[in-house]
């Protein structure tokens, strides 16, 4: 039976203990683990603690198709190119692109302030998200990382879609979804309390994970 969640905390816990097996497989140093915010802060931070890595956060945005906000075709991650899916004209969708941008360096400043972004060198990462729908997000923020050469890169939600799931595949050394049913609409459907987070939500969740 597929599985349903309470809300992004009780994700987390239940996430949190597939990531520290896989983790466990592969000893070394702390795991780095980056939530893509705003959703996968609540439940990175839960991860984080139970495999004691450093938290931190890989700043990506969704390019809707035009005409439809709800539908990705491609996403942008910190200053990665953009990633689109299959069957995409790239072109018709740069008036989107460069507005998506504007909002991504917004977030920047917010979540980071004058941090600089975390540095995945030869670290082991784990990116985490509170779902899996298309994909297209997961994938420009993994390749974004994988430009820095980490020496194992993760990738975590607690219920994925079976598509989008197979397709990262090919950007992470392993992909961890606690579910992943085949009539999959949207993450939401599988949590009982989805409420949309906001900038405040994100900053209070890493204010308290960093006073743990």
């Amino acid at each position: 039976m597929p599985m349903m969640f309470a809300n992004r905390d009780e994700a987390g816990r239940l996430l949190a203990e597939a990531v520290a097996d896989q983790v466990r497989k592969h000893p070394g140093p702390a795991p780095l683990v980056l939530a893509l915010p705003r959703g996968g802060v609540p439940v990175a931070v839960r991860v984080a603690a139970r495999v004691g890595g450093e938290l931190d956060m890989v700043i990506a945005r969704k390019i809707a198709a035009p005409h439809r906000p709800e539908f990705g075709v491609g996403a942008i991650a910190e200053d990665g190119p953009p990633v689109f899916d299959d069957c995409v004209d790239p072109d018709a969708l740069a008036g989107v692109v460069a507005a998506e941008r504007v909002e991504l360096a917004r977030r920047v400043r917010a979540y980071r302030g004058d941090r600089p972004p975390p540095d995945p060198t030869g670290r082991e990462v784990v990116v985490v998200d509170d779902g899996l729908a298309t994909g297209v997000t997961a994938r420009a923020a993994l390749q974004w990382l994988g430009e820095s050469h980490p020496s194992r890169l993760i990738f975590a939600a607690p219920v994925c879609s079976p598509q989008a799931r197979d397709k990262l595949a090919a950007e992470a050394d392993a992909v961890i979804c606690l579910s992943a049913p085949p009539e999959f609409r949207a993450v939401g459907q599988w949590y009982v309390d989805f409420d949309q987070l906001t900038d405040a939500d994100v900053e209070q969740a890493m204010r308290g994970f960093a006073h743990t």
